[in-house]
């Protein structure tokens, strides 16, 4: 897929970063430190400039905090968790919720549904954090991409294509907290992206989907399928 001068990396599980044409930097759903299948010259970053959080489990937001006093990027996520960010002393968040879209900068950013759960645990307590969602970033040169966060599949992820069109789909396959393969081939002919990358699965032995499970899953829909090792960049 061409991603018209965007550089994409999967730092493992979810987590990607995403060069800009102008020279900025988007981490999503930051876990890095202790990320088994983070790369060790990824588990600290040089620059973010924005931070895309898609909801409060701890493999989706471990590094947040720290990335965040460190490069005071500008924090996008669901209000409840933003506001336990503030807590925090991030000053940088711009909160929103589903349905809704924030201009931030030259990025259009749109929070969608997703169907999961959404806590961090801090000081030995669970910490509600709104809900979860998935989120689309609009860029500077048009590409759209879709972080779905962890989900199941839903059928309103027609919407989000009739809506919002996503160029590229990043989506969890690994099972048991996500979807399946079998459930991610399903999303993607709901959300009908020009391609796919798989992603949370393998981190743990407990998330058992396969890109290969996932391929055979797909068959006879026309979606590239892109799969990406930890600290391959595309584009």
């Amino acid at each position: 897929m061409d991603l018209k001068g965007l550089k994409l990396t999967w730092l493992g599980h979810a987590t990607f970063r995403v060069h800009t044409t102008d020279g900025k930097t988007v981490i999503f759903d930051p876990f890095l430190k202790d990320n088994p299948k983070c790369p060790e010259n990824e588990k600290a970053q040089k620059q973010v400039d924005y931070m895309v959080i898609s909801h409060g489990h701890g493999d989706h937001t471990a590094d947040a905090v720290e990335l965040a006093r460190k490069h005071k990027p500008k924090v996008v996520g669901m209000i409840e968790l933003c506001a336990w960010l503030n807590r925090k002393g991030i000053e940088t968040c711009l909160p929103m919720n589903k349905g809704g879209s924030q201009q931030v900068d030259k990025l259009k950013v749109v929070m969608v549904h997703a169907e999961h759960s959404s806590s961090v645990e801090d000081d030995g307590q669970l910490i509600y954090t709104g809900d979860p969602a998935g989120i689309i970033v609009q860029f500077e040169n048009g590409v759209k991409i879709y972080h779905a966060g962890d989900t199941c599949v839903f059928s309103d992820m027609a919407l989000i294509h009739e809506i919002y069109q996503p160029d590229l789909a990043l989506l969890p396959i690994g099972d048991h907290f996500t979807m399946g393969p079998k459930e991610a081939a399903v999303a993607c002919r709901l959300l009908q992206p020009k391609a796919v990358v798989p992603m949370h699965y393998g981190t743990w032995p407990l998330l058992t989907g396969t890109p290969a499970a996932f391929k055979k899953e797909l068959a006879g829909q026309k979606i590239e399928v892109i799969e990406m090792k930890p600290g391959q960049t595309i584009g």
